[in-house]
């Protein structure tokens, strides 16, 4: 980020008298006095409607003092000269003190640096032990996020070759999607149950397909290294069928459902899940529960629109939610216990599968209706070839 250096010779003032010449110019400037060190102080500028605040710092270094103004809030460009503007008013200021300041207000200083020094010497520590706190439970060295980029070129590779079987890439053609796994309710329960699983890789057009994948990485980032791959994977395809399912159960007529969209909401509503717990640390937790909130809510309420399956989001999330809270249950009896509980992924896969089971049993469609609608699909598919 940019930067611009001012060097200044000293002529043997020795360095606590600098220093606290340096504190009264900041002062004097109106800048937020922020650290300090044995050869250093730290300041930032005031933010405006047009600037968001550089830092500055006096850093002595032998017979100079190097007033140092930079950009610290991601410019990538220093418009109007901003840093080279900082280090004049410091250098005028620092003159100005020079011959304003008598003996009692430098000894003032010089106190005020001490302590500051102390207090950066604790933020510093606090920030370590937060920072430590952070990675055990982000555990962002836990996972090279292998199964997020395996799922996201499994979409990518069927999306490609119904794009070539004449699925559309903008504009979607149902009768294709139905033929290669989407979830049709007359299909689905009448002996295709496959469809609960492979409807989570097929997606209606390209927008549909990145879109996707975009929220997939985001939340997989996360919850990956969080997780591990087994439980990870285990989530995404559990809350994949059961999303399927809850789409089932709400479309009584029947809707040509299919995206990854009902598995990723189970992600979210795991991570909401463990948003909700002390699991993962304050200091992030509070930023993450309101980006996570805000997606949710989004994304329901554009899902409220015709054709897009807002019943299987509902189901994915609500599944997620609550296997987030049986991870939460998991970690506390870890922590407790100082061992591995393995018991949570099989518990997961049989429950899932049993509420399907239990569910297609009930909700059988007829084999003549299905006899039809394969008749159908196949001579409208072979007339489109």
């Amino acid at each position: 980020m940019p930067s611009y250096d001012q060097p200044y010779t000293l002529n043997d003032t020795d360095k606590e008298t600098v220093l606290a010449l340096c504190y009264e110019a900041m002062k004097q400037l109106g800048w937020h006095i922020l650290f300090a060190g044995d050869y250093i102080l730290g300041a930032s500028s005031p933010r405006d409607w047009g600037s968001k605040g550089q830092q500055i710092v006096c850093m002595v270094q032998g017979d100079l003092l190097i007033m140092r103004s930079e950009m610290v809030n991601g410019e990538m460009i220093d418009i109007g000269g901003k840093n080279k503007k900082n280090t004049d008013m410091l250098m005028s200021a620092y003159e100005a003190a020079k011959m304003s300041t008598g003996t009692a207000g430098i000894e003032a200083n010089k106190k005020e640096i001490r302590l500051l020094r102390q207090q950066t010497i604790l933020s510093g520590e606090q920030h370590q032990l937060a920072t430590e706190e952070i990675a055990r439970a982000l555990n962002p060295e836990g996972s090279k996020l292998f199964i997020t980029y395996v799922l996201i070129s499994i979409n990518v590779l069927v999306f490609a070759l119904m794009a070539l079987d004449g699925a559309g890439i903008m504009a979607a053609n149902g009768w294709v999607h139905i033929k290669w796994g989407s979830n049709f309710k007359q299909l689905t329960q009448s002996g295709d149950w496959w469809r609960l699983l492979t409807n989570t890789f097929i997606h209606f057009g390209i927008i549909h397909l990145a879109m996707n994948m975009y929220c997939l990485y985001i939340v997989g980032v996360y919850l990956e290294p969080m997780l591990g791959r087994v439980k990870y994977i285990a989530a995404y395809l559990c809350t994949g069928i059961l999303a399927s399912l809850a789409s089932l159960w709400w479309h009584k007529e029947g809707v040509n459902s299919a995206g990854a969209s009902g598995a990723i909401f189970g992600l979210y509503g795991l991570f909401l899940a463990l948003l909700t717990s002390k699991f993962i640390p304050q200091k992030v937790r509070e930023r993450l529960l309101q980006s996570i909130v805000i997606f949710i809510g989004f994304n329901l309420v554009a899902g409220m629109k015709s054709g897009v399956d807002n019943a299987a989001h509902v189901g994915g999330l609500l599944s997620g939610f609550a296997i987030g809270y049986g991870h939460i249950y998991t970690i506390k009896k870890e922590q407790q216990q100082n061992e591995k509980i393995k018991w949570l992924v099989p518990v997961m896969v049989v429950f899932t599968i049993f509420i399907t089971a239990a569910y297609l049993w009930q909700n059988q469609t007829p084999y003549a209706e299905r006899a039809a609608l394969l008749k159908e699909i196949n001579e409208v598919y072979l007339k489109d070839k």
